[in-house]
Protein backbone atom coordinates (compact mmCIF):
# COMPACT_ATOMS: atom_id res chain seq x y z
CA UNK A 1 0.00 0.00 0.00
CA UNK A 2 2.77 2.46 0.96
CA UNK A 3 4.49 1.65 -2.35
CA UNK A 4 1.36 2.76 -4.19
CA UNK A 5 1.05 5.91 -2.13
CA UNK A 6 4.65 6.96 -2.81
CA UNK A 7 3.80 7.20 -6.52
CA UNK A 8 1.06 9.82 -5.97
CA UNK A 9 1.03 13.57 -5.60
CA UNK A 10 -2.16 14.66 -3.90
CA UNK A 11 -4.60 16.98 -5.69
CA UNK A 12 -4.27 19.34 -2.70
CA UNK A 13 -0.60 19.92 -3.59
CA UNK A 14 0.94 17.85 -0.78
CA UNK A 15 3.78 15.47 -1.70
CA UNK A 16 2.75 12.21 -0.04
CA UNK A 17 5.90 10.29 -0.89
CA UNK A 18 7.74 11.80 2.10
CA UNK A 19 8.76 9.21 4.67
CA UNK A 20 8.16 11.63 7.52
CA UNK A 21 4.45 11.80 6.92
CA UNK A 22 2.59 9.15 8.90
CA UNK A 23 0.83 6.44 6.99
CA UNK A 24 -2.60 7.40 8.31
CA UNK A 25 -2.23 10.91 6.89
CA UNK A 26 -1.07 9.55 3.54
CA UNK A 27 -4.13 7.34 3.50
CA UNK A 28 -6.52 10.24 4.10
CA UNK A 29 -4.86 12.47 1.50
CA UNK A 30 -4.87 9.74 -1.12
CA UNK A 31 -8.53 9.03 -0.46
CA UNK A 32 -9.40 12.71 -0.86
CA UNK A 33 -7.55 12.86 -4.17
CA UNK A 34 -9.22 9.72 -5.37
CA UNK A 35 -12.63 11.11 -4.52
CA UNK A 36 -11.93 14.11 -6.69
CA UNK A 37 -10.86 11.96 -9.64
CA UNK A 38 -13.67 9.44 -9.46
CA UNK A 39 -16.48 9.77 -6.97
CA UNK A 40 -18.06 6.46 -7.80
CA UNK A 41 -14.93 4.43 -7.04
CA UNK A 42 -13.85 6.47 -4.04
CA UNK A 43 -16.06 4.79 -1.48
CA UNK A 44 -14.96 1.30 -2.43
CA UNK A 45 -11.31 2.42 -2.49
CA UNK A 46 -11.61 4.07 0.93
CA UNK A 47 -13.10 0.94 2.44
CA UNK A 48 -10.29 -1.19 0.95
CA UNK A 49 -7.60 1.12 2.31
CA UNK A 50 -9.14 1.30 5.75
CA UNK A 51 -9.18 -2.48 5.95
CA UNK A 52 -5.58 -2.58 4.75
CA UNK A 53 -4.60 -0.05 7.41
CA UNK A 54 -6.08 -2.25 10.10
CA UNK A 55 -4.28 -5.30 8.76
CA UNK A 56 -0.90 -3.58 8.47
CA UNK A 57 -1.05 -1.36 11.53
CA UNK A 58 1.04 -3.79 13.52
CA UNK A 59 3.74 -3.93 10.86
CA UNK A 60 4.36 -0.29 9.97
CA UNK A 61 5.69 1.01 13.27
CA UNK A 62 7.82 4.15 13.33
CA UNK A 63 7.28 7.47 15.01
CA UNK A 64 5.28 10.48 13.80
CA UNK A 65 7.73 13.40 13.52
CA UNK A 66 5.77 15.36 10.87
CA UNK A 67 4.13 17.75 13.32
CA UNK A 68 0.74 17.11 11.71
CA UNK A 69 -2.34 16.82 13.89
CA UNK A 70 -5.58 14.92 13.48
CA UNK A 71 -7.24 18.24 12.67
CA UNK A 72 -4.83 18.66 9.73
CA UNK A 73 -5.73 15.20 8.49
CA UNK A 74 -9.46 15.86 8.73
CA UNK A 75 -9.17 19.26 7.02
CA UNK A 76 -7.20 17.81 4.09
CA UNK A 77 -9.73 15.01 3.69
CA UNK A 78 -12.68 17.39 3.79
CA UNK A 79 -11.05 19.71 1.25
CA UNK A 80 -10.42 16.88 -1.20
CA UNK A 81 -13.93 15.53 -0.75
CA UNK A 82 -15.52 18.93 -1.30
CA UNK A 83 -13.50 19.49 -4.47
CA UNK A 84 -14.49 16.04 -5.69
CA UNK A 85 -18.17 16.80 -5.19
CA UNK A 86 -17.83 20.17 -6.96
CA UNK A 87 -15.92 18.69 -9.90
CA UNK A 88 -18.48 15.96 -10.52
CA UNK A 89 -21.61 18.13 -10.12
CA UNK A 90 -23.53 18.31 -13.43
CA UNK A 91 -23.73 21.66 -15.21
CA UNK A 92 -27.28 22.75 -15.99
CA UNK A 93 -28.09 23.33 -19.66
CA UNK A 94 -29.56 26.65 -18.55
CA UNK A 95 -26.12 27.82 -17.39
CA UNK A 96 -24.56 26.58 -20.63
CA UNK A 97 -27.12 28.43 -22.76
CA UNK A 98 -26.66 31.72 -20.94
CA UNK A 99 -22.86 31.46 -21.08
CA UNK A 100 -23.17 30.83 -24.84
CA UNK A 101 -25.71 33.61 -25.31
CA UNK A 102 -28.08 31.57 -27.48
CA UNK A 103 -30.43 28.59 -27.29
CA UNK A 104 -30.48 25.65 -29.73
CA UNK A 105 -34.06 24.46 -30.28
CA UNK A 106 -34.71 21.22 -32.21
CA UNK A 107 -37.78 21.70 -34.42
CA UNK A 108 -39.74 20.48 -37.40
CA UNK A 109 -39.88 22.54 -40.59
CA UNK A 110 -42.58 20.89 -42.69
CA UNK A 111 -45.79 20.91 -40.63
CA UNK A 112 -47.98 23.98 -40.87
CA UNK A 113 -49.43 24.83 -37.47
CA UNK A 114 -46.71 23.15 -35.43
CA UNK A 115 -43.28 23.72 -36.98
CA UNK A 116 -43.13 25.27 -40.44
CA UNK A 117 -40.42 27.07 -42.42
CA UNK A 118 -41.83 29.07 -45.33
CA UNK A 119 -40.00 29.68 -48.59
CA UNK A 120 -39.18 33.22 -47.48
CA UNK A 121 -37.52 31.91 -44.29
CA UNK A 122 -40.29 32.72 -41.82
CA UNK A 123 -40.89 30.15 -39.07
CA UNK A 124 -44.33 29.59 -37.55
CA UNK A 125 -46.30 27.08 -35.51
CA UNK A 126 -47.06 26.16 -31.93
CA UNK A 127 -43.65 24.52 -31.40
CA UNK A 128 -41.91 27.67 -32.62
CA UNK A 129 -44.02 29.74 -30.22
CA UNK A 130 -42.89 27.46 -27.39
CA UNK A 131 -39.21 27.86 -28.33
CA UNK A 132 -39.63 31.64 -28.35
CA UNK A 133 -41.40 31.59 -24.99
CA UNK A 134 -38.60 29.62 -23.32
CA UNK A 135 -35.95 31.94 -24.76
CA UNK A 136 -37.80 35.01 -23.48
CA UNK A 137 -38.22 33.47 -20.02
CA UNK A 138 -34.47 33.00 -19.55
CA UNK A 139 -33.61 36.51 -20.68
CA UNK A 140 -32.70 35.90 -24.33
CA UNK A 141 -34.03 37.80 -27.33
CA UNK A 142 -36.41 35.36 -29.09
CA UNK A 143 -35.87 37.15 -32.40
CA UNK A 144 -32.07 36.87 -32.45
CA UNK A 145 -30.87 34.43 -29.79
CA UNK A 146 -32.45 31.15 -30.95
CA UNK A 147 -30.67 28.74 -33.27
CA UNK A 148 -33.30 26.48 -34.84
CA UNK A 149 -31.97 23.01 -35.65
CA UNK A 150 -33.98 20.80 -37.99
CA UNK A 151 -34.60 17.47 -36.23
CA UNK A 152 -36.03 14.49 -38.10
CA UNK A 153 -38.12 11.71 -36.59
CA UNK A 154 -35.12 9.39 -36.70
CA UNK A 155 -32.36 11.66 -35.36
CA UNK A 156 -34.13 13.97 -32.88
CA UNK A 157 -33.24 12.05 -29.72
CA UNK A 158 -29.68 11.52 -30.91
CA UNK A 159 -29.32 15.27 -31.40
CA UNK A 160 -30.70 15.87 -27.92
CA UNK A 161 -28.38 13.33 -26.27
CA UNK A 162 -25.30 14.58 -28.14
CA UNK A 163 -26.07 18.20 -27.14
CA UNK A 164 -26.56 19.35 -30.72
CA UNK A 165 -29.75 20.89 -29.33
CA UNK A 166 -30.64 22.22 -25.88
CA UNK A 167 -34.33 21.37 -26.03
CA UNK A 168 -36.46 19.30 -28.39
CA UNK A 169 -39.81 20.89 -29.31
CA UNK A 170 -40.84 18.98 -32.40
CA UNK A 171 -44.25 17.23 -32.35
CA UNK A 172 -42.74 14.55 -30.11
CA UNK A 173 -45.05 12.08 -28.41
CA UNK A 174 -44.51 11.37 -24.72
CA UNK A 175 -44.35 7.58 -24.28
CA UNK A 176 -43.15 5.18 -21.58
CA UNK A 177 -40.20 3.85 -23.57
CA UNK A 178 -39.01 7.31 -24.57
CA UNK A 179 -39.28 8.60 -21.02
CA UNK A 180 -37.60 5.59 -19.41
CA UNK A 181 -35.34 4.23 -22.13
CA UNK A 182 -33.93 7.31 -23.83
CA UNK A 183 -31.77 10.11 -22.49
CA UNK A 184 -34.79 12.41 -22.27
CA UNK A 185 -37.18 13.96 -19.76
CA UNK A 186 -40.47 15.38 -21.04
CA UNK A 187 -41.82 18.78 -20.06
CA UNK A 188 -44.97 20.70 -21.05
CA UNK A 189 -47.51 19.06 -23.39
CA UNK A 190 -48.30 21.83 -25.84
CA UNK A 191 -50.68 19.83 -28.05
CA UNK A 192 -52.88 16.77 -27.48
CA UNK A 193 -53.09 14.91 -30.76
CA UNK A 194 -54.02 11.51 -32.18
CA UNK A 195 -52.97 9.51 -35.21
CA UNK A 196 -54.93 9.91 -38.42
CA UNK A 197 -54.74 8.64 -42.00
CA UNK A 198 -54.92 10.74 -45.17
CA UNK A 199 -56.13 8.73 -48.20
CA UNK A 200 -56.09 9.22 -51.95
CA UNK A 201 -59.61 9.18 -53.39
CA UNK A 202 -58.23 7.57 -56.55
CA UNK A 203 -56.90 4.63 -54.57
CA UNK A 204 -59.77 4.14 -52.13
CA UNK A 205 -63.00 6.05 -52.71
CA UNK A 206 -64.40 7.50 -49.50
CA UNK A 207 -67.90 6.19 -50.32
CA UNK A 208 -66.66 2.64 -50.82
CA UNK A 209 -64.55 2.76 -47.67
CA UNK A 210 -67.38 4.30 -45.61
CA UNK A 211 -64.96 7.05 -44.52
CA UNK A 212 -63.24 4.41 -42.39
CA UNK A 213 -59.84 2.78 -41.93
CA UNK A 214 -61.61 -0.58 -42.18
CA UNK A 215 -62.11 0.04 -45.89
CA UNK A 216 -58.36 0.24 -46.61
CA UNK A 217 -57.62 -3.47 -46.95
CA UNK A 218 -54.47 -3.96 -49.03
CA UNK A 219 -53.42 -0.30 -48.90
CA UNK A 220 -49.84 0.87 -49.27
CA UNK A 221 -49.33 3.38 -46.47
CA UNK A 222 -46.45 5.85 -46.09
CA UNK A 223 -45.23 6.02 -42.49
CA UNK A 224 -42.25 7.68 -40.82
CA UNK A 225 -39.36 5.47 -39.72
CA UNK A 226 -38.72 5.51 -35.97
CA UNK A 227 -42.00 7.19 -35.07
CA UNK A 228 -44.78 6.11 -32.72
CA UNK A 229 -47.07 6.17 -35.77
CA UNK A 230 -45.17 3.21 -37.24
CA UNK A 231 -45.99 1.01 -34.25
CA UNK A 232 -49.53 2.34 -33.92
CA UNK A 233 -50.25 1.56 -37.57
CA UNK A 234 -49.08 -2.02 -37.20
CA UNK A 235 -51.01 -2.50 -33.94
CA UNK A 236 -54.28 -1.08 -35.25
CA UNK A 237 -54.31 -2.84 -38.61
CA UNK A 238 -53.17 -6.18 -37.17
CA UNK A 239 -55.76 -6.10 -34.38
CA UNK A 240 -58.54 -5.26 -36.88
CA UNK A 241 -57.35 -7.84 -39.45
CA UNK A 242 -56.69 -5.23 -42.16
CA UNK A 243 -53.94 -6.10 -44.63
CA UNK A 244 -51.53 -3.29 -45.52
CA UNK A 245 -48.01 -2.63 -46.73
CA UNK A 246 -45.91 -0.09 -44.84
CA UNK A 247 -43.83 2.21 -47.05
CA UNK A 248 -41.19 3.60 -44.71
CA UNK A 249 -40.06 7.19 -45.24
CA UNK A 250 -37.53 9.44 -43.53
CA UNK A 251 -39.72 12.52 -43.24
CA UNK A 252 -43.00 14.15 -44.24
CA UNK A 253 -41.54 15.60 -47.43
CA UNK A 254 -40.56 12.16 -48.69
CA UNK A 255 -43.97 10.77 -47.73
CA UNK A 256 -45.70 13.60 -49.60
CA UNK A 257 -43.62 12.97 -52.72
CA UNK A 258 -44.53 9.28 -52.71
CA UNK A 259 -48.18 10.07 -51.96
CA UNK A 260 -48.41 12.54 -54.85
CA UNK A 261 -46.61 10.09 -57.16
CA UNK A 262 -49.04 7.30 -56.33
CA UNK A 263 -46.42 5.11 -54.63
CA UNK A 264 -48.53 5.25 -51.47
CA UNK A 265 -52.32 5.01 -51.28
CA UNK A 266 -52.37 6.71 -47.90
CA UNK A 267 -50.20 8.70 -45.55
CA UNK A 268 -50.37 8.41 -41.75
CA UNK A 269 -49.19 10.68 -38.94
CA UNK A 270 -50.49 12.95 -36.22
CA UNK A 271 -53.98 14.17 -37.08
CA UNK A 272 -52.78 17.77 -36.89
CA UNK A 273 -50.18 16.93 -39.54
CA UNK A 274 -52.72 15.14 -41.73
CA UNK A 275 -55.11 18.10 -41.63
CA UNK A 276 -52.28 20.48 -42.51
CA UNK A 277 -51.06 18.18 -45.29
CA UNK A 278 -54.54 17.80 -46.78
CA UNK A 279 -54.99 21.57 -46.83
CA UNK A 280 -51.62 21.99 -48.58
CA UNK A 281 -52.22 19.25 -51.13
CA UNK A 282 -55.72 20.51 -51.92
CA UNK A 283 -54.17 23.79 -53.10
CA UNK A 284 -52.38 21.93 -55.89
CA UNK A 285 -53.45 21.63 -59.51
CA UNK A 286 -53.87 18.11 -60.88
CA UNK A 287 -54.87 16.65 -64.22
CA UNK A 288 -56.66 13.42 -65.00
CA UNK A 289 -54.29 10.54 -64.46
CA UNK A 290 -52.52 12.15 -61.50
CA UNK A 291 -52.65 10.11 -58.29
CA UNK A 292 -54.45 12.90 -56.42
CA UNK A 293 -56.67 14.07 -59.28
CA UNK A 294 -59.83 13.01 -57.43
CA UNK A 295 -58.73 14.61 -54.15
CA UNK A 296 -58.02 13.29 -50.67
CA UNK A 297 -59.96 12.39 -47.54
CA UNK A 298 -59.18 11.66 -43.88
CA UNK A 299 -60.50 8.55 -42.17
CA UNK A 300 -62.80 9.19 -39.22
CA UNK A 301 -60.84 7.06 -36.72
CA UNK A 302 -58.06 8.14 -34.38
CA UNK A 303 -55.57 5.29 -34.11
CA UNK A 304 -53.87 6.44 -30.92
CA UNK A 305 -53.28 9.06 -28.25
CA UNK A 306 -50.42 11.42 -29.10
CA UNK A 307 -49.59 13.94 -26.35
CA UNK A 308 -46.95 16.14 -27.97
CA UNK A 309 -44.47 18.01 -25.85
CA UNK A 310 -40.98 19.31 -25.20
CA UNK A 311 -38.07 17.17 -24.04
CA UNK A 312 -34.76 17.90 -22.31
CA UNK A 313 -31.87 15.62 -21.41
CA UNK A 314 -32.28 13.21 -18.50
CA UNK A 315 -31.50 14.52 -14.99
CA UNK A 316 -31.20 18.14 -16.17
CA UNK A 317 -33.80 19.10 -13.59
CA UNK A 318 -33.37 22.87 -13.32
CA UNK A 319 -33.57 23.28 -17.10
CA UNK A 320 -36.50 20.87 -17.41
CA UNK A 321 -38.37 22.81 -14.72
CA UNK A 322 -37.96 26.03 -16.68
CA UNK A 323 -39.16 24.48 -19.95
CA UNK A 324 -42.19 22.89 -18.28
CA UNK A 325 -43.26 25.89 -16.21
CA UNK A 326 -43.00 28.29 -19.13
CA UNK A 327 -45.78 26.28 -20.75
CA UNK A 328 -47.78 26.09 -17.54
CA UNK A 329 -47.36 29.85 -17.21
CA UNK A 330 -48.89 30.40 -20.66
CA UNK A 331 -51.86 28.22 -19.67
CA UNK A 332 -52.26 30.00 -16.32
CA UNK A 333 -52.13 33.39 -17.99
CA UNK A 334 -54.99 32.42 -20.29
CA UNK A 335 -56.98 31.15 -17.31
CA UNK A 336 -56.53 34.56 -15.65
CA UNK A 337 -57.39 36.41 -18.87
CA UNK A 338 -53.88 37.90 -19.06
CA UNK A 339 -52.67 38.62 -22.59
CA UNK A 340 -49.80 40.21 -24.47
CA UNK A 341 -51.79 43.45 -24.42
CA UNK A 342 -52.61 43.75 -20.72
CA UNK A 343 -49.88 41.88 -18.80
CA UNK A 344 -47.97 45.02 -17.75
CA UNK A 345 -51.07 46.65 -16.27
CA UNK A 346 -52.07 43.37 -14.61
CA UNK A 347 -48.61 43.05 -13.05
CA UNK A 348 -48.79 46.56 -11.57
CA UNK A 349 -52.29 46.06 -10.20
CA UNK A 350 -51.44 42.65 -8.72
CA UNK A 351 -48.36 44.02 -6.95
CA UNK A 352 -50.31 46.84 -5.29
CA UNK A 353 -52.05 46.54 -1.95
CA UNK A 354 -55.17 44.42 -2.32
CA UNK A 355 -53.95 42.91 -5.62
CA UNK A 356 -54.61 39.32 -6.66
CA UNK A 357 -51.88 37.18 -5.03
CA UNK A 358 -52.15 34.50 -7.71
CA UNK A 359 -51.55 36.97 -10.53
CA UNK A 360 -48.79 38.62 -8.51
CA UNK A 361 -46.97 35.29 -8.15
CA UNK A 362 -47.32 34.60 -11.87
CA UNK A 363 -46.11 38.00 -13.07
CA UNK A 364 -43.80 39.26 -10.34
CA UNK A 365 -42.07 36.28 -8.71
CA UNK A 366 -39.24 33.92 -9.60
CA UNK A 367 -40.98 30.93 -7.91
CA UNK A 368 -37.61 29.18 -7.47
CA UNK A 369 -36.97 28.66 -11.19
CA UNK A 370 -33.45 28.64 -12.61
CA UNK A 371 -30.11 27.73 -11.05
CA UNK A 372 -28.13 29.22 -8.18
CA UNK A 373 -25.89 30.87 -10.79
CA UNK A 374 -28.71 31.97 -13.09
CA UNK A 375 -32.07 32.32 -11.33
CA UNK A 376 -34.89 33.51 -13.56
CA UNK A 377 -35.88 37.14 -13.18
CA UNK A 378 -38.95 37.88 -11.10
CA UNK A 379 -40.56 39.19 -14.30
CA UNK A 380 -39.80 36.10 -16.41
CA UNK A 381 -43.47 35.48 -17.16
CA UNK A 382 -43.95 39.08 -18.25
CA UNK A 383 -41.13 38.48 -20.76
CA UNK A 384 -42.95 35.39 -22.05
CA UNK A 385 -46.23 37.27 -22.48
CA UNK A 386 -44.45 40.13 -24.21
CA UNK A 387 -42.90 37.70 -26.69
CA UNK A 388 -45.73 35.25 -27.47
CA UNK A 389 -48.74 35.98 -25.26
CA UNK A 390 -50.75 33.26 -23.55
CA UNK A 391 -51.54 29.79 -24.93
CA UNK A 392 -54.70 30.92 -26.69
CA UNK A 393 -52.84 33.70 -28.50
CA UNK A 394 -50.09 31.30 -29.58
CA UNK A 395 -52.69 28.80 -30.83
CA UNK A 396 -54.54 31.52 -32.75
CA UNK A 397 -51.38 32.57 -34.59
CA UNK A 398 -50.41 28.96 -35.30
CA UNK A 399 -53.68 27.45 -36.57
CA UNK A 400 -56.03 30.39 -37.23
CA UNK A 401 -55.99 33.89 -38.68
CA UNK A 402 -54.16 35.25 -35.66
CA UNK A 403 -56.59 38.14 -35.21
CA UNK A 404 -57.46 37.16 -31.64
CA UNK A 405 -60.81 35.63 -32.50
CA UNK A 406 -59.85 32.04 -33.40
CA UNK A 407 -61.23 32.58 -36.92
CA UNK A 408 -60.74 30.34 -39.98
CA UNK A 409 -58.80 27.77 -37.96
CA UNK A 410 -57.11 24.89 -39.72
CA UNK A 411 -57.82 22.88 -36.55
CA UNK A 412 -60.55 24.23 -34.30
CA UNK A 413 -59.73 24.42 -30.61
CA UNK A 414 -63.11 24.98 -28.97
CA UNK A 415 -64.37 21.86 -27.23
CA UNK A 416 -61.28 19.81 -28.11
CA UNK A 417 -58.59 18.33 -25.88
CA UNK A 418 -56.51 21.45 -26.47
CA UNK A 419 -59.06 23.78 -24.95
CA UNK A 420 -58.68 24.86 -21.33
CA UNK A 421 -59.90 22.41 -18.71
CA UNK A 422 -62.54 24.96 -17.71
CA UNK A 423 -63.98 24.58 -21.21
CA UNK A 424 -63.88 20.78 -21.24
CA UNK A 425 -60.35 20.39 -22.61
CA UNK A 426 -57.15 18.89 -21.20
CA UNK A 427 -54.94 21.98 -21.06
CA UNK A 428 -54.48 22.51 -17.33
CA UNK A 429 -51.65 23.96 -15.25
CA UNK A 430 -50.59 22.96 -11.73
CA UNK A 431 -50.70 25.78 -9.15
CA UNK A 432 -48.00 28.40 -9.69
CA UNK A 433 -46.96 29.17 -6.14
Amino acid sequence: MDHLLRTRVCCTGTNISSNVIPFSFKLRLYTACFVRVNMRQAYAATLMMVLTTVALSGCLGGSDDSGLTQEDVDAAYDEGYAKGVADTAPVSTLDTILARGSMKCGVKESQFGMGYLSEDGVRSGLDIEYCRAVAAAIGLNPDTDITYVAASSSDRFEKLASEDIDVLIRTTTWTTSRDAGLNADFAGMNFYDGQGILISENSFAVANASNSVTGLDGAKICVGTGTTTEGNLADYFTFNNIDFTAINVENAEQATEKFVAGECDAFTGDMSAMVARKWSLDQGTYVEGDALYAGTWIAKELLSKEPLGAATRDNDDDWNDVVAWVWYGMITAEEFGITSANYAAEATTAAAEGGDPGINRLLNQNLGLGTSTNPLADTWMQAVLGAVGNYGEAYDRSFCDGDGGMNNCLIDRAGTANDLAANGGLQYAPPMR
